[in-house]
């Protein structure tokens, strides 16, 4: 269940994209913020943190990118240019509902997307938010696609009972709040049978990896002119955690205007895991002025 969200699509570069869209819940209006999922993840990932977004006075909008939860699912396009494309057309058409220049957030893969918007079209946005991400470069721990490939190759859960998989959630995420799970359930269409299947398909995913295993994200930090917020997770677990400081910071140094929030000990999707908190860094900093 969608917490206080409408549910509409937009139609961009030949897909339709679902989007989902809380209203401020506080008289006093704020900058409008659009959040980005990661790989194989979906907009209702975020409902918790744009929940709270929503009550500090934003207008928010979060995406279900190509191939991804309710979106068109498109048998190509999964490079890092056509994502980003996709983002900057909706950025457009919601401009024209009244979105100045919202902030951008993405998560993991999405905070590379909007790392690459920020280098592309710098003029959609006052700034954008790297959550776990936006310093991801695969090559750097797998110089062969293949291997990369290999590793990062999504596990088959087709056929799991959803509610095993909704139960190994609660167990996994001990500490998420019940939207958060949710999101996480949000990732798979649940079949007449009671079993899941994922909305992005292995192929799919494949190519969204591979575009991600090609972005070579420290090569554009330089050339980029508007702000650049990062917000990681400080875990001792996965692939970049050993180059994770010291590839934010170099960022940090190499951006014109950038700024970074460490969540120590939080989860990858720490958006799920800590909403109000991540809500209160956001916000805090765009009141603040970082992003003016």
């Amino acid at each position: 269940m969608v917490d206080h969200a409408r549910s509409s699509h937009v139609d961009v570069n030949g897909v339709s994209l679902r989007i989902l869209e809380w209203e401020p819940t506080t008289s006093k209006e704020r900058p409008a913020i659009v959040l980005v999922h990661g790989l194989a993840s979906n907009a209702l990932l975020w409902q918790g943190a744009a929940t709270a977004l929503a009550a500090r006075g934003h207008r928010v909008v979060a995406i279900d990118q190509r191939g991804h939860g309710q979106s068109t699912k498109p048998e190509s396009g999964y490079d890092m240019a056509t994502v980003t494309s996709d983002l900057a057309a909706l950025l457009e058409e919601l401009a024209a509902r009244g979105f100045d220049r919202p902030v951008v957030a993405g998560q993991s893969w999405g905070g590379n997307v909007v790392v690459e918007l920020a280098h592309r079209h710098p003029h959609l946005t006052r700034g954008v938010v790297a959550v776990d991400g936006g310093f991801l470069e695969l090559q750097q721990h797998f110089p062969e696609w293949d291997d990369c490939a290999t590793a990062l190759a999504p596990p088959n859960l087709l056929g799991t009972p959803a509610k095993r998989m909704r139960e190994y959630m609660r167990s996994a995420h001990a500490d998420w709040p019940e939207l958060g799970i949710e999101g996480q359930m949000g990732n798979f269409e649940v079949l007449s049978d009671g079993t899941i299947r994922p909305w992005l398909s292995f192929d799919r995913h494949l190519q969204v990896l591979r575009g991600l295993w090609e972005h070579r994200p420290s090569e554009l930090f330089a050339a980029i002119t508007i702000p650049v917020m990062f917000v990681p997770a400080d875990h001792d677990h996965g692939v970049f955690a050993a180059t994770k400081r010291n590839s934010v910071q170099r960022a940090i140094e190499a951006l014109s205007r950038g700024r970074v929030e460490w969540f120590h000990g939080a989860d990858h999707d720490l958006h799920a895991q800590h909403p109000e908190r991540f809500a209160d860094v956001v916000s805090d900093a765009i009141a603040e002025g970082f992003f003016s």
